[in-house]
């Protein structure tokens, strides 16, 4: 939608989703990007209209917060909504939007912590993907994203996310395509990503083509070497990563170790290798890359199965190490997890919501004893959680 209203709305809070929230006359609820608690906005484009709410994005802001800063981006709502806040205040407010989740929840847990950082809020990623946009004005190929909420795309000039090797090689690539003069309609897109020493791999995606195998990268994390495929799941941040895995090696708790949604392994294998560790991961390519990451390990065990349905790995004597998708973890998990009653279970999320949930299921049994927030990505509304729950 392209409308405008123009409507008075005081905001409230923001909430789990990134939106800024405030009534509107008629006591229905707009969800709204670019605006901060305390702010009073006049105008807003709509993007979304149901019958109790709507989501749009303020445009005319009357009175503004004193927290509100210049974005380092121009395209910053389709990629980091946050960078129109402080980054104090985007800390304190994830924070607080953890709390909330807890509450709604009904959730009993310890102090939480603010928000762990190592400080670093601006060209932290590790990998990027752009889409292609075509300029009729200029008659060349420019870097684009799409916006936010739709499929239309904004051709940029500058990103402040993504480390600056990533930008450089991007900016290379276009540049080749536009003296092949190339056709911008046959790529799906263009993804990179760069170890910590700078070195990038990826390329582009071509429609209708399988995806490419690109070179493997290779880093190292708590000392311990990882191979990994640029367009395969790993990290974004490492450094902040590095800090959640000093955090949960201070939890495990017992000889043998159970590592579910593994991944390529990196959770496991930083913080247990020198315990009798079982690793479960159900994508095969992600699996692949584990028993190469296994390789020397004669502790460690690989195992290809999704998490769910390898529920006979759960002993009562371990450490369980949980991290799954964002839907958190299914219901047959749980109740083995319940069933079994091992003494500790270590849960990292990339969404608080289903974690709050499913701890709350596992709360019959366990008590939380630790709750500590990462910030994985700054100047977006993603939190990353780490709960420790005891028997």
């Amino acid at each position: 939608m392209n409308k405008y209203i123009t409507e008075r709305v005081i905001i409230d809070k923001l909430i789990p989703g990134g939106q800024a929230i405030g009534t509107l006359a008629d006591g229905k609820k707009a969800m709204l990007w670019n605006a901060l608690p305390g702010e009073v906005i006049t105008e807003f484009q709509l993007t979304k209209n149901k019958s109790h709410y709507l989501e749009g994005v303020a445009t005319k802001i009357e009175q503004t917060s004193e927290r509100r800063v210049q974005p380092q981006d121009v395209c910053y709502l389709a990629t980091s909504p946050w960078q129109m806040m402080d980054y104090d205040y985007e800390l304190e407010q994830k924070r607080e939007i953890l709390l909330e989740i807890f509450r709604q929840h009904d959730l009993v847990v310890p102090e939480v912590p603010l928000v762990q950082t190592n400080g670093h809020d601006l060209f932290y990623r590790n990998k990027m993907e752009y889409s292609l946009y075509y300029s009729h004005e200029d008659e060349q190929i420019h870097l684009a994203f799409h916006g936010r909420g739709s499929h239309r795309k904004i051709p940029i000039t500058q990103s402040s996310l993504e480390r600056q090797e990533i930008w450089d090689q991007a900016e290379r690539i276009v540049g080749k395509l536009n003296a092949e003069k190339a056709d911008a309609r046959k790529y799906q897109s263009l993804l990179l990503r760069c170890d910590k020493g700078g070195k990038v791999s990826g390329g582009l995606y071509e429609n209708h083509q399988p995806h490419p195998e690109f070179t493997p990268l290779e880093d190292y994390l708590l000392g311990h070497k990882y191979s990994y495929s640029p367009n395969g799941f790993f990290q974004i941040n490492l450094p902040v990563y590095e800090m959640a895995l000093l955090e949960i090696q201070k939890h495990i708790s017992t000889t043998n170790v159970l590592d579910l949604y593994a991944g390529v392994g990196t959770i496991g294998l930083s913080v247990a290798r020198d315990k009798e560790l079982t690793l479960v991961e159900c994508d095969k390519s992600a699996y692949r890359e584990m028993e190469r990451n296994c390789q020397g390990v004669t502790t460690a065990t690989p195992v290809w199965a999704k998490s769910e349905e390898a529920l006979e790995y759960i002993q009562p004597d371990q450490t369980v190490i949980l991290d799954p998708p964002r839907a958190g973890c299914r219901p047959e998990l749980l109740d083995k997890l319940l069933t079994v009653c091992p003494p500790t279970i270590i849960y990292l999320s990339c969404n608080p919501a289903t974690q709050a949930r499913d701890v709350k299921i596992l709360s019959a049994q366990y008590h939380v004893t630790n709750v500590m927030p990462f910030n994985f990505f700054p100047r977006t509304p993603h939190i990353e959680n780490l709960m420790i729950l005891s028997r």
